[in-house]
């Protein structure tokens, strides 16, 4: 059975000078060959087992982000027995395997019987995790079980925002039905951008990689509204990959998100590129926060192509490192992790791999810069 590994690294090389190849070793920090659970007691887990609540190989986790010692952790219910979707960490007190820990409590991410109403911090099933500046980490709750088995719409699909100094809900606010292209919308990533201390002003962008569209929602507001543009589509020419030997078609569209350093006035580059597409592109973040131009046809002129990171470069998500400019992003079908200096020019030649592995490195889905090390 071949483990699930997050490897994390700090670089300072392939962060500065971009652009030429530099391989590292990433160090390892976590692996398991099954996902394990902090459950409340060895009864308690027997007892999922039994009744079909937890089956170890369907837990497969994919999201990560931190805040402070706490390393969240999403399992998506891909399939049934799902322990918990969203989870975390406690580095202070982590090893190698340790279990993850439901959040904000088990009873939570513990699937509603038909006809009950659940609590406000429910969590049915969340791919990504984002934390913000203001101590909040934001969810995408896409409310969908079993995806890959029998679909079943438990809840409508919700953002859920906590406050990770009490671990309570400070807000659900669930998608107009408008936000939502019928059957073909998928919401498996969001990305929130605000300024530091103005954590009313905040925005969340939710990419749509099935129905082909960014839903943008305003906290202030409490408000949301569908932005659509081609750039949002896959390309039908790079669909066709290969990873880990398995061969496959996808078309899921805009995917990563990466947002760039704040101008004067609060505004700021947002990097975007459709999982089936080897292209970045770009928008200035004041045309999806102005509901008027975000939603106007006129504004297609706003969106720029940043240009090609090169053969076989599909790339699930991205990340841009505050410091540098530089973005990290991960290259599906060459197992590793690739990073470009956002201030060149995008093209094969100005895009370098970090780090790359045929074994470890298969499917790198998630990427985040929480902490990068300078010495200079």
């Amino acid at each position: 059975m071949r483990q699930t590994t997050f490897a994390l690294a700090a670089t300072v090389t392939a962060a500065l000078i971009c652009g030429a190849s530099c391989l590292v070793q990433p160090q390892e920090v976590f692996s398991w060959k099954e996902m394990e659970f902090a459950w409340p007691s060895k009864e308690a887990m027997d007892e999922a087992v039994k009744s079909g609540e937890y089956i170890r190989e369907n837990n497969l986790p994919l999201g990560i982000d931190r805040w402070k010692d706490k390393l969240f952790v999403t399992v998506p219910r891909w399939k049934a027995g799902v322990a918990a979707s969203l989870n975390y960490i406690d580095l202070s007190t982590a090893n190698t395997t340790s279990p993850l820990t439901p959040y904000p409590s088990w009873m939570a991410n513990k699937l509603p019987k038909e006809g009950e109403h659940p609590p406000e911090d429910h969590v049915v099933s969340v791919f990504r995790a984002f934390v913000d500046s203001c101590d909040r980490l934001w969810v995408m709750e896409t409310g969908l079980a079993d995806i890959l088995g029998i679909p079943h719409q438990v809840t409508s699909p919700a953002i859920v925002i906590f406050d990770l100094n009490t671990d309570k809900v400070i807000r659900r606010y669930q998608l107009k039905p408008e936000d939502i292209k019928g059957d073909d919308s998928f919401f498996a990533n969001i990305v929130v951008d605000m300024q530091p201390g103005k954590c009313d002003e905040a925005f969340a962008y939710i990419p749509d990689l099935g129905g082909y569209g960014i839903v943008v929602y305003s906290y202030k507001d409490n408000d949301s509204w569908r932005v659509k543009h081609n750039f949002f589509h896959f390309d039908p020419l790079q669909g066709d990959m290969t990873i880990g030997g398995v061969n496959f078609q996808w078309t899921d569209g805009v995917f990563g998100l990466a947002l760039g350093n704040p101008e004067q006035n609060g505004d700021r580059t947002v990097y975007f590129h459709p999982l089936a597409s080897t292209m970045e592109f770009s928008v200035n973040s004041h045309v999806l926060k102005n509901k008027t131009i975000a939603t106007d046809p006129h504004s297609y002129s706003l969106y720029k192509v940043e240009g090609s990171k090169g053969p076989k470069s599909q790339t699930s998500e991205s990340t841009i490192d505050s410091k540098t400019g530089v973005m990290f992003f991960t290259q599906l079908q060459k197992d590793g992790i690739a990073c470009w200096n956002t201030k060149m020019p995008l093209d094969p030649p100005n895009v370098g791999m970090i780090t790359q592995d045929n074994e470890k490195l298969i499917f790198t889905n998630d990427i985040t810069v929480s902490l990068l090390f300078y010495n200079m």
